[in-house]
């Protein structure tokens, strides 16, 4: 729904001869003790300068950063500049936060904005209204010395009636904002208000405008789509700033695709108390409806003829209707499955939301070409551009009441909050509710207090009854009321809070056979799921995205993780460790995703995130940086494959196949199209790295109906014996979408293998192997989770995974690293085919693992597998290195080699790779290290 006109007394464009705008300079002062009131600032020219729209960022004033700074937002270590890992990086005249994006200046409080404006001599004796359409967020408003008034939404625009008989000639406006809490506390993570996303910026953004009113104007209007009957009914109410009734007539006219234009008049006696009408406006049975796919728009024009005065009112609609059943969704009837992502209030130029629908749009396009449908506003709502947008492009958004009252408050314990929600949830209904792609809404995210069942049962059932337009449920994250539309939960997802390495991809062998029945409610069947916050998997900085931060917000932290890079000797690997990092990301979306996709009555997921949210720690969980643009290792379109309105889905019970075995894999579809495809044709192929097409097979031709878990066929496949272990493929091509899944097949090793005594194998050092050594042995010392020395990386938490959230946020959850990095092509790994980065072989590796820390080591030694490690702390970590010690040779291996090796056949094929090197000339490490540095290598090493 795209308001041409932009209030909702809405008479006047921002280009109509009726409307004084207010973009340009305007005089400013600071007021940091908040007594420009008590001083009747507002009587008084101020003294500086400011050019609106735009916030004080934006123009460059406010207070330098300091350690003093005071930040809306928690903080995790306040003393973070005493860390050993920022420490080295702290300069007392360059303060650089590592936690999340910060401008140059930053101010909280009042601050006075003062614009002197001319009446023309057409408006005398009208009305005047304010337009304000994105304030930050309280504000006071004096017309010359009288007080208007004061509202704080932060998801709406901010309208006040200058005065009801305007006198011609210059007066004077004023503007106090205050951004600060101090009377009222939301909650200072809300992403509508902190300085991890968008930063709490003052001032005042958007379209800024005074327009002189009609006597008799419309208040606010409800459009009621009903897209069996092919109508709409319009429910509004009229204001009538004269002293007399009045006689009006009121005008619907609708227009839009494949329909004649539909005219609606209604008569109507206007009093001094309360006006309401309902015009029902039939659009005729070939009026097409608004979805993802064919997102339609119409356009309502509403024109009011009373005594003389005409106005005109413009707004668009689309035909639309969201059900929540069992089974998931349905838009328009149709199975509809969600896949969204977040949008966190993110905006590294400006420092607070773009209202134009231009920007919006790209966004949405963006999310579109990764295969998704849906976004959710974290703890805000967001201007009527991303609304515009939405409409247009095709996507469904879940909107909130501008909180997040958990740490620093509590909702419905009685506290300002709790009003603030009410009316938020008010003024954004009554501003963007006609908007088709307006499908679901909560209160905000993750709610603390012990009142907050009670009270947002209340908000769901008054709003589900009073507006059944869209879907509600109480809070995102929980808690799960049984008057809910749909539930929005964490446990659906393959890392959650806290488990560590004891997650699903952590703890559990690679398989793509699971879903998410077993950790779905059972006390409410009847009421959709949606995940909550799936992903939060990490990738190592773009180093390079500093340069694009050329607005309001720069990428400080960046800067001090490159020094820290630099400081360690990598810097030379920076690009490396993000691409190798992307990859294990990339994939750990992939598992996450598809999983969701293969469980049967699932309503959806929404991703924390498809592009990175800078605050919080620095959570560089994205595949696109904070501009929603590409870091370079994942395409919209292999995003796609795994992420979309038809996914092929593989059920694999395991990655890793010997030869002679058979690999079965049932293949199933998530379809959720338009329609059922009809007489739908499917094949496999298994194809080598060279895309040789080893086997390949069809599907029987059959009809597809909109939904999952449609079965389409079983692969099989038996493994030749050629003695050569290698990667594979499995592909499933559904007409147009395509997915992939590698596998691993190698030989039956011959047993005993670790009995060869070229090279020794050892899980220790005695003083006699040492001797050995020195005198020319040559050792493999296999180490593994538990055997590596605290001081030499043993207490670093090493798993398959990448880093979940991030490390600085979690207080050190596990895993801490970042998968691993090696060269393809060296001669160790020439029997254990490997890219240059982590993927599914490697699980067992990083399982059985500890990380060797070689920052006391010669710089030229280069690990042959890198663990690639935390940003924050940027040490070089080997996985397996070689090394000289006297006239021997000895090569360090963090993972077990040794223990249950009938049962691991990766770590059977890297063991016997590693010796076929080993026992080669290639075999001639070039970086000598001293015995007495092996002794402090291992746990207990030497005995």
């Amino acid at each position: 729904m795209t308001r041409y006109i932009i209030p909702l007394l809405f008479l006047l464009s921002a280009c109509n001869p009726n409307t004084i705008d207010l973009a340009g300079d305007w005089k400013f002062q600071i007021d940091r003790e908040d007594i420009g009131e008590a001083q009747q600032w507002f009587s008084k020219s101020l003294t500086g300068v400011i050019t609106l729209p735009g916030s004080m960022a934006s123009n460059d004033l406010g207070d330098p950063i300091t350690l003093e700074t005071q930040w809306t937002g928690g903080m995790r270590n306040p003393e973070w500049h005493t860390d050993p890992n920022y420490a080295p990086y702290h300069d007392p005249d360059n303060v650089r936060i590592p936690y999340w994006l910060q401008a140059e200046k930053k101010y909280t409080g009042a601050a006075w904005y003062q614009k002197e404006i001319d009446i023309p001599n057409s408006w005398k004796g009208k009305s005047l209204k304010l337009f304000l359409e994105r304030a930050h967020w309280e504000t006071t408003v004096w017309f010359d010395d009288i007080k208007i008034g004061t509202q704080n939404s932060l998801a709406t625009a901010h309208e006040y009636i200058l005065t009801d008989q305007a006198s011609i000639g210059k007066h004077l406006l004023t503007i106090k904002v205050d951004n600060s809490t101090k009377d009222l506390d939301i909650g200072w993570d809300s992403h509508s208000i902190s300085d991890h996303t968008q930063s709490n910026w003052n001032g005042l953004v958007g379209k800024l405008y005074i327009t002189s009113l009609a006597t008799t104007t419309i208040e606010s209007f409800r459009i009621i789509t009903d897209i069996d009957e092919r109508k709409i009914i319009v429910k509004g109410k009229f204001n009538n700033s004269g002293q007399e009734d009045r006689k009006a007539k009121i005008t619907g006219k609708v227009e839009g695709p494949n329909i004649e234009a539909q005219i609606v008049d209604l008569d109507i006696v206007i009093t001094n108390d309360e006006n309401s009408f309902s015009l029902e406006i039939e659009l005729g049975e070939n009026a097409l409806l608004w979805d993802e796919f064919d997102p339609n728009i119409y356009t309502l024009e509403l024109t009011v003829d009373s005594e003389g005065e005409t106005s005109k009112l413009t707004e668009t609609f689309g035909l639309r209707m969201i059900e929540a059943v069992a089974e998931g969704f349905k838009v328009n009837h149709r199975p509809t499955f969600l896949r969204g992502t977040l949008e966190c209030a993110i905006f590294p130029l400006t420092g607070y939301p773009s209202t134009n629908p231009e920007e919006w749009k790209r966004i949405m396009r963006v999310i579109k070409e990764h295969g998704l449908n849906h976004m959710r506003f974290h703890s805000w709502c967001p201007p009527e551009a991303a609304f515009i947008a939405a409409d247009e492009v095709g996507v469904y958004l879940q909107v909130e009441c501008s909180s997040w009252a958990n740490a620093t408050v509590t909702i419905g314990d009685g506290l300002p909050v709790d009003q603030f929600v009410w009316n938020e949830s008010w003024d954004i209904i009554k501003k963007y509710g006609n908007h088709p792609s307006f499908v679901m809404m909560a209160y905000g995210n993750e709610p603390g207090g012990k009142n907050q069942k009670a009270f947002l049962t209340e908000f769901v059932s008054y709003w589900k009854e009073n507006d059944p337009r869209r879907l509600y449920t109480g809070a995102a994250g929980w808690p799960q009321l049984p008057v809910n539309d749909y539930h929005n939960i964490h446990k659906p997802r393959i890392q959650l809070w806290g488990e560590g390495l004891n997650s699903i991809i952590n703890a559990e062998p690679p398989s793509s056979n699971y879903d998410w029945t077993s950790r779905l409610p059972t006390t409410d069947p009847q009421i959709p799921i949606v995940s909550h916050e799936i992903g939060q998997w990490c990738v190592y900085p773009n180093l390079k995205e500093i340069e694009k931060y050329t607005g309001v917000l720069k990428a400080k932290n960046f800067e001090i993780f490159k020094e820290s890079l630099e400081a360690n000797h990598m810097i030379h690997l920076a690009d490396s460790f993000l691409f190798a990092s992307g990859k294990l990301q990339a994939l750990c979306y992939k598992a996450e995703i598809e999983a969701a996709l293969r469980t049967p009555s699932f309503g959806g997921f929404q991703l924390l995130d498809l592009h990175d949210f800078p605050g919080q720690g620095t959570a560089l969980i994205g595949v696109l940086d904070p501009f929603w643009e590409e870091k370079g290792y994942i395409s919209p379109e292999e995003f796609s494959r795994f992420c979309n309105t038809t996914v092929p889905l593989a059920r694999l019970s395991k990655r890793v196949y010997l030869e002679g075995e058979t690999l079965e894999a049932p293949v199933q579809v998530a379809h959720y199209e338009k329609t059922e495809s009809k007489d739908l044709k499917a094949e496999w192929e298994l194809k080598d790295t060279n895309k040789i097409v080893i086997a390949k097979g069809e599907f029987p031709e059959q009809t597809i109906p909109v939904g999952n878990n449609h079965y389409l066929g079983t692969i099989n496949h038996t493994f030749k014996k050629t003695g050569i272990p290698r990667k594979l493929t499995i592909e499933v091509n559904i007409e147009q979408f395509k997915n992939t899944w590698d596998i691993w097949v190698y030989p039956e090793l011959p047993s005993g293998i670790i009995e060869s005594t070229i090279p020794l194998i050892t899980e220790s050092l005695s003083p006699k192997i040492i001797e050995d050594l020195k005198s020319g042995g040559t050792i493999l010392l296999s180490l593994g989770k538990g055997k590596v020395s605290p001081e030499w990386g043993g207490d670093i938490g090493v798993g398959f995974s990448s880093i979940f959230w991030n490390t600085a946020w979690t207080i050190g959850q596990k895993p801490h690293t970042l998968g691993i990095l090696c060269n393809p092509e060296h001669p160790a790994l020439s029997e254990f085919p490997t890219e240059y980065h982590s993927n599914w072989q490697w699980w067992d590796a990083m399982s059985h693992s500890d990380a060797i820390i070689l920052n006391s080591l010669p710089i030229e030694l280069k690990p042959i597998v890198r663990i690639v490690d935390d940003w924050v702390t940027n040490r070089r970590l080997a996985l397996l290195f070689e090394a000289k010690v006297g006239e021997g040779r000895i090569l360090l291996s963090g993972i077990d080699l040794h223990s249950d090796l009938d049962n691991r056949p990766e770590a059977r094929q890297l063991l016997h790779s590693l010796i076929k090197y080993m026992n080669s000339e290639k075999f001639d490490p070039a970086v000598e290290i001293s015995a007495e540095t092996l002794e402090g290598i291992g746990e207990a090493v030497i005995r």
